[in-house]
């Protein structure tokens, strides 16, 4: 695996550097040696995020997490990771093309679906027709991170979201 670090509001230091090749680096079991992976550290007041991208064939695999030290921030992310891709890996056989990112062992070892994912509550409603800057109000209102709507002005199917720095943003369908 190949590794590209990058840090924000912190100097990555040699420590912190061999930290991250260490533990990401036992996820080399699973990918092959010139798959490359983007960590990006960043400090902001007490929170210690990391962030892992690695981009498989059109796909990405990531993982972010956040704590008040960067340590465990690092243990963390690389076991949300491993969890992603024995959970994924019946997806990723399917799609043969992304099989070359992955060692030949991988993905010939069945793993139990730890996390299997199940619906346990199905919700109707009725989408009336808004505005998006409506939908967040309702969204507020609603005490909800995300309302889907049917916008005003397009007649499509959209979903706000609440971003973080009390922001928000819209999804809409590609024309």
């Amino acid at each position: 695996m190949k590794f590209i670090i990058l840090g924000k509001n912190i100097d990555v230091t040699e420590g912190l550097r061999s930290a991250v090749e260490d533990k990401i680096g036992k996820l080399e079991k699973y990918f092959s040696p010139e798959t490359e992976v983007r960590v990006t550290l960043s400090v902001e007041k007490d929170r210690q995020k990391i962030e892992v991208t690695i981009p498989v064939k059109g796909k990405i695999i990531r993982s972010e997490q956040v704590s008040n030290d960067m340590y465990v921030s690092i243990d963390l992310v690389e076991e949300i990771i491993e969890r992603q891709l024995k959970k994924y890996k019946t997806k990723i056989v399917d799609q043969q093309q992304n099989a070359s990112y992955f060692k030949k062992e991988f993905m010939e070892k069945d793993f139990m679906d730890e996390e299997e994912v199940k619906i346990i509550r199905t919700k109707k409603f009725d989408i009336k027709p808004m505005y998006p800057e409506d939908a967040c109000v309702q969204m507020e209102l609603l005490g909800h991170d995300f309302f889907v709507f049917n916008n005003a002005d397009t007649n499509q199917i959209n979903v706000v979201y609440k971003r973080k720095g009390n922001t928000y943003g819209l999804i809409e369908p590609e024309d």
